[in-house]
């Protein structure tokens, strides 16, 4: 058995180009970049990102031809894909594709809310309602904080 799995979460670098196949078919690709922060044995804080070719495929590559803008914080899941290609002057060529399957729209857009406030409304997917406090305090209050970005630990 054999598993090929990829969940990242990480902002858009530019724009998605879609295009579409003979067939109709929409294909989109993008690069997304995750980072991880650290400090060093001198607390210096450091911040390696890493850089992922995204395609999308049909109806995921047009909802991210719609949405999916440079800056944008989504979540893909999807799995690892290298193609190789001769080029102009005969040389093999490789790159490597996180093919997605799954990907949510993180955080919400400046320009989105900008539409909502001239208009009233957008055509971009909402985030569901969180529901009205019922007066008892926090739902979430006996769940610890998120840790501390600045702690020195390596993960």
């Amino acid at each position: 058995m054999s598993v090929n799995k990829v969940i990242l979460v990480g902002n858009v670098g530019k724009d998605p180009e879609t295009r579409y196949l003979e067939g109709g078919t929409a294909v989109c690709s993008f690069p997304l970049a995750t980072s991880e922060t650290y400090r060093n044995r001198d607390g210096e804080r450091i911040t390696n990102t890493e850089w992922h070719n995204i395609v999308l495929w049909r109806g995921l590559a047009e909802i991210a031809e719609k949405y999916v803008r440079k800056g944008s914080q989504i979540y893909i899941e999807g799995r690892i894909r290298t193609r190789s290609w001769d080029d102009r002057d005969g040389n093999k060529r490789y790159t490597t594709e996180i093919v997605g399957d799954n990907m949510q729209m993180l955080g919400k857009r400046a320009d989105e809310t900008r539409i909502q406030e001239d208009q009233g409304s957008t055509s971009a997917p909402q985030a569901p309602s969180q529901p009205k406090d019922s007066g008892t305090g926090n739902e979430f209050s006996d769940v610890s904080p998120a840790p501390d970005e600045s702690d020195d630990l390596p993960f």
